[in-house]
C-alpha cells in the first residue's frame, strides 16, 4: 500500500459520522479537509481527525491536499459539488443518488472522462458480505435460473427521526430516490441491469409534521412521491417487484427475496453491509437454511466503496461503487417514475454491466 488517498469532506451532517468512522480506522483514506454550510459542523469533524477547514467547497477543491472529494451534500446539489472537484482535476466519491437528473449524471461523467479522474458513488452496502455472499450463491446456481426478486422498503418517513427532513420530500427525494439506490444495485448485482419497467406513485398527504429536535411541530409541503410500486425487467429475463413508501406505519415484508427455478434466498437489508442470508433449496427435504459468509469486505462502513476506489486508482482496476452503475439505477428509478406519471410500461435506455463480483476480503 502507497500512500494514503488524501479526502477533502464537503457536508458534515448527519451521515458524515459513519464515513468518519471508516476513513479513521483505514491506513488507505485520510481525512484532509472538511467543508459545510454549518462552520461548527465543520470544525467539530475537522478536529476529529486533525483535518483543515475550508471555507468553501471552491477552497476545499483548489488545495494540494486533497486528491479525492467526499460528497455528502444534499441530493440538489450533488453534481454541482462533483462538477466543482472534476473540474479541479479530483476524484469524487458522493452520496447517493448520483445526481437528481439523468442530464446532470452524464455531464458528470463526461466531464470525469475529460479529466480523466474517477467518480464513485454510494451505496457501497453491495460491497458488504450480505449482499456478496447472495451474489455468489446465485451464481454458484444454488437457486437455479433466477426467476423474479421482492424488494420492499417500507417506513412512516424520515420526519420521525430526522430533525431536518424536508430535502426528503423535495425533487431528488422521495422513498425511491431516497431507499431506492440501496435496493436497485442490490438488485442489478444479484440479477444484472434492468431493461424495462411498469410504474404506479401517489402521494396521500400534502404536507409532513417534523416529530423530532428544536424544530419539532414544524409543517412543510411534500413535492414528490411519497409511495412508489413497480416491476422492473431485468436483461436476463428475470422481474423485480418493488416497492418503496413512506406511508406505511408498520410491514412484516422481506428486504429482499430471489427466487429461482431450484429455490429461493433471503437476503438481507441492503441498507447495511452484513446479515443473515438463507437458502430454500427445492426438494423433498427443503427449509430455510442460513448460508455461511462467503464473499464481500468483512467489517464494511460507509466509506469501503471510497476505500475500494483508492485500492483501485493505485491498481489500476476498476472501483466497484462505480458511478456507471449509479447512473443506471438513477435512469431505472426516474424512468419508473415517468411510467407511474404516465401510466404505461418503459424502456430503461440506459445499461451497465453487471458489477464484478468480490471475493472474501478481510
Amino acid at each position: 500500500m502507497g500512500e494514503p488517498l488524501r479526502i477533502g469532506m464537503v457536508g458534515a451532517g448527519k451521515i458524515s459520522g459513519q464515513y468518519l468512522d471508516t476513513i479513521d480506522r483505514l491506513d488507505s483514506l485520510r481525512l484532509t479537509a472538511v467543508t459545510d454550510l454549518d462552520a461548527g459542523r465543520a470544525k467539530e469533524a475537522a478536529e476529529r481527525s486533525g483535518a483543515r477547514v475550508a471555507a468553501d467547497v471552491a477552497e476545499l477543491v483548489a488545495r494540494d491536499d486533497v486528491d479525492a472529494v467526499l460528497n455528502l451534500t444534499v441530493p440538489a446539489v450533488h453534481a454541482q459539488v462533483a462538477l466543482a472537484a472534476i473540474a479541479a482535476g479530483k476524484h469524487v466519491y458522493g452520496e447517493k443518488p448520483l445526481a437528481a437528473t439523468r442530464e446532470e449524471a452524464a455531464t458528470i461523467q463526461a466531464a470525469a472522462r475529460a479529466a480523466g479522474v474517477r467518480v464513485g458513488s454510494a451505496p457501497d452496502t453491495v460491497l458488504g458480505t450480505g449482499t456478496q455472499t447472495a451474489r455468489k450463491a446465485v451464481d454458484d446456481g444454488l437457486i437455479g435460473t433466477p426467476v423474479a426478486a421482492t424488494a420492499f422498503m417500507t417506513t412512516a418517513g424520515h420526519e420521525k427521526w430526522h430533525p431536518d427532513p424536508e430535502f426528503y420530500y423535495r425533487p431528488g427525494g422521495g422513498p425511491l430516490l431516497d431507499m431506492g439506490p440501496y435496493y436497485l444495485s442490490a438488485l442489478v448485482h444479484l440479477l444484472g441491469p434492468v431493461v424495462k419497467v411498469t410504474g404506479a406513485a401517489s402521494t396521500p398527504r400534502a404536507e409532513r409534521e417534523i416529530a423530532s429536535g428544536p424544530r419539532a411541530g414544524q409543517r412543510f409541503p411534500v413535492e414528490v412521491d411519497t409511495t412508489v410500486a413497480g416491476v422492473l425487467e431485468h436483461a436476463g429475463g428475470a422481474l423485480s417487484t418493488l416497492i418503496m413508501s413512506f406511508d406505511i406505519h408498520a410491514a412484516r415484508l422481506p428486504r429482499i427475496e430471489v427466487h429461482g427455478t431450484a429455490g429461493s434466498l433471503s437476503v438481507p437489508d441492503p441498507n447495511g453491509f452484513d446479515g443473515l442470508v438463507e437458502l430454500y433449496a427445492a426438494g423433498p427435504d427443503a427449509a430455510w437454511t442460513p448460508l455461511e459468509v462467503s464473499a464481500g469486505y468483512r467489517g464494511a462502513g460507509r466509506g469501503t466503496g471510497l476505500a475500494d476506489l483508492a485500492a483501485a486508482v493505485e491498481a489500476g482496476r476498476p472501483h466497484l461503487a462505480s458511478a456507471e452503475l449509479a447512473e443506471h439505477v438513477l435512469d431505472v428509478m426516474l424512468t419508473l417514475l415517468d411510467s407511474a406519471h404516465d401510466g404505461s410500461a418503459l424502456p430503461v435506455t440506459s445499461s451497465c454491466e453487471r458489477p464484478a463480483p468480490l471475493g472474501l476480503i478481510g
